[in-house]
């Protein structure tokens, strides 16, 4: 089989391969165990004339080809490594991503939850802080002044300028004003006035019963004085 340095060309394909690895160079460069045997010479006849085997080349060049292989395959895990570390720190992004979703989620929750509470809490004060009609005495005669303080305790501080606002463009705190063609009356113009009297039965003589009457007809047809002022603004009537 020896033939001086150089070992015959013979096919792989088959072999029990022992000691060296496939690499590209020219062609494919084998390397092959001492003293594998081939199974089929018409194999190694088509394969040889496609096949350099690592014997064929020159011993001092042996080892170049050798390292260039392994080079080969270093860049190969190389790849493959970065590829799987790649798909990794994805995975921990979508899964970090997730979690910080999550905790914004249940921030904002939590948040709201609490801003409700507060504006309840503070709702329920100013309940508290309201007074009833029926709390002040009642007078043969009232100043602007007056009606408008009745109207600051009754209305609460938050509701207090919408109602304000209404009661200017209707009245301008005149309690006994009257609409000379629709009959009119009151601080809200209330048609017919009459219909204040639901509240009281001094509806005509008393701001304190008209406010009563106003501000239950705003948070009842509206929801509140500002709902009831943001209608006045865009249609100039409530």
């Amino acid at each position: 089989m020896l033939e001086g340095n150089r070992v015959s060309r013979i096919s792989v394909r088959g072999f029990a391969v022992a000691s060296a690895t496939a690499v590209t160079a020219v062609g494919s460069v084998v390397g092959v165990a001492s003293g594998s045997v081939a199974q089929n010479n018409n194999d190694a006849e088509t394969t040889a004339a496609d096949t350099t085997l690592l014997a064929d080349i020159p011993a001092g060049q042996q080892a170049q080809v050798q390292t260039a292989s392994l080079t080969q395959q270093a860049d190969a895990q190389a790849i493959a490594a970065d590829a799987g570390a790649k798909k990794d720190a994805e995975a921990a992004a979508r899964k970090a991503a997730a979690e910080t979703a999550i905790a914004k989620k249940a921030a904002a929750e939590k948040a709201a939850k609490e801003a409700k509470e507060r504006a309840e809490t503070k709702a329920a004060a100013s309940r508290d802080d309201v007074r009833d009609s029926s709390s002040f005495p009642t007078q043969s005669s009232y100043t602007v002044a007056q009606i408008q303080a009745m109207a600051r305790q009754m209305v609460g501080g938050g509701q207090f300028q919408c109602f304000s606002n209404i009661v200017d463009h209707e009245s301008s705190w005149n309690y006994k004003a009257v609409n000379a063609s629709s009959g009119a009356y009151g601080l809200f113009q209330a048609l017919p006035g009459s219909k204040m009297s639901s509240v009281g039965a001094d509806w005509q003589t008393n701001p304190a019963t008209q406010i009563k009457w106003g501000l239950n007809y705003m948070n009842s047809r509206y929801g509140s004085p500002c709902q009831a002022w943001s209608f006045w603004q865009a249609n100039h009537w409530y």
